[in-house]
């Protein structure tokens, strides 16, 4: 028999309104993409650089159809968006409300310390991982949620191949988008400056060794000729090292909720 973690109604409960907002998060997407396709359809292209700004907002309201059915269509995918955008909102503020009396809760906040993992980013993560002491180093959780190369051996023959997706793919997709942030240099940002503020020395430490470490990195991969999607992974898969410490050094001792499976 071996021992494994098993989450409690209210983790569970937590990780179901991530999911949430998560799927509102595609839809949103999917209804931007509807929009933005009808008025490509109909030779209407917005003259500005950036899509969903200010200005483009108000874009659309100057755009004008001839008749009044396209006019309706328009106007019920502009409502979409905004109906869309407003269910993100609402879930945002609901996982913000009851994150307190969540018992992650203290490591949500010290892994904020890491750049690239804003307030979603890590609750995304914690919830998704859940007690991070069930990991006795940080290659098993890297293959847990699928950062590590696949493999093909046969006899003496080896070949890596992509990562193994292995796992959930919701922690690995936001991991892999704040990896992005590395390709600029080492620095503390108003921002990230305001959510390390209060954190605990231990953590600010260890996510400025790895920042140090993962944007001198990405410059070398990408200087070493490495495609952009590949280093980004690859720092993604760093990233969840310097996680996983963190995690382990503000919760001194496992979450008592283990199960057996045989």
């Amino acid at each position: 028999m071996t021992a494994v973690w098993v989450p409690d109604a209210a983790h569970e409960a937590m990780r179901d309104l991530v999911r949430a907002r998560a799927t509102a998060v595609r839809v949103t997407g999917k209804a931007r993409q509807h929009l933005q396709g009808f008025l490509l359809r109909h030779g209407r292209i917005y003259p500005g650089k950036k899509g969903w700004t200010k200005a483009y907002r108000r874009w659309l309201t100057t755009v004008r159809f001839e008749h009044p059915a396209q006019q309706i269509v328009l106007q019920d995918y502009i409502h979409a968006v905004t109906d869309a955008e407003a269910r993100i909102e609402r879930l945002t503020g609901q996982i913000a409300d009851l994150l307190p009396s969540w018992s992650l809760a203290p490591v949500v906040e010290a892994i904020q310390a890491m750049r690239g993992v804003a307030f979603i980013v890590a609750v995304t993560v914690v919830a998704e991982v859940g007690d991070f002491h069930r990991f006795d180093n940080p290659r098993q959780l890297m293959a847990y949620l699928g950062l590590t190369p696949s493999e093909h051996s046969s006899g003496a023959s080896v070949r890596r191949g992509g990562i193994t997706k292995a796992g959930g793919g919701l922690a690995r997709r936001v991991l892999i988008e704040g990896a992005w942030s590395y390709r600029m240099q080492a620095r503390v940002s108003r921002k990230l400056h305001d959510r390390i503020e209060n954190l605990p020395q231990a953590a600010r430490d260890i996510a400025w060794k790895g920042q140090l470490r993962m944007c001198h990195r990405y410059r070398h991969l990408v200087a070493a000729g490495k495609p952009k999607v590949v280093v980004t992974t690859a720092i993604a898969r760093e990233m969840i090292g310097f996680i996983w410490a963190i995690a382990r050094a503000v919760t001194a001792t496992p979450i008592e909720n283990v199960g057996c499976r045989g």
